[in-house]
């Protein structure tokens, strides 16, 4: 019975995944089909169509997950340990730093290669 009952709930969540992006299509399509009525009523009812097409995908066994993950996210954020002002300034700094040093031992050693190339190209001239 159990497993009547989940392929049951299973068929209803497929049918639902497949009428939530037709309803947004069908609102996308209407939203230029309706070209003559103003532009506020025709971005109303598109958000309107979106907005009972997402609720529609939400009531599915994914769109629970993913409500579930979001819910997981935001308590995951809380956690999260931010640097202080100064932390951050001192950081910034030192990659700064450490851009300019790399660039400037990468910029000697290309003039020192290129100046043993043409040094080299040289000595076959005479």
């Amino acid at each position: 019975m159990n497993a009547q009952l989940e392929e049951a709930t299973s068929v209803s969540d497929v049918i639902k995944l497949i009428i939530s992006p037709v309803l947004i299509v069908l609102g996308v399509v209407g939203f230029y089909y309706f070209s003559d009525l103003q532009f506020l009523y025709r971005v109303i009812a598109l958000i309107a169509v979106i907005s009972s097409s997402l609720g529609i995908l939400f009531t599915t066994a994914k769109g629970a997950a993913v409500m579930s993950f979001i819910a997981e996210s935001k308590q995951e954020f809380k956690r999260i340990v931010w640097p202080t002002k100064d932390e951050a300034i001192r950081t910034t700094l030192l990659v700064f730093v450490m851009v300019s040093l790399v660039g400037f031992v990468l910029w000697f050693l290309d003039m020192l290669f290129f100046s043993a190339v043409q040094f080299l190209m040289s000595q076959g001239v005479n």
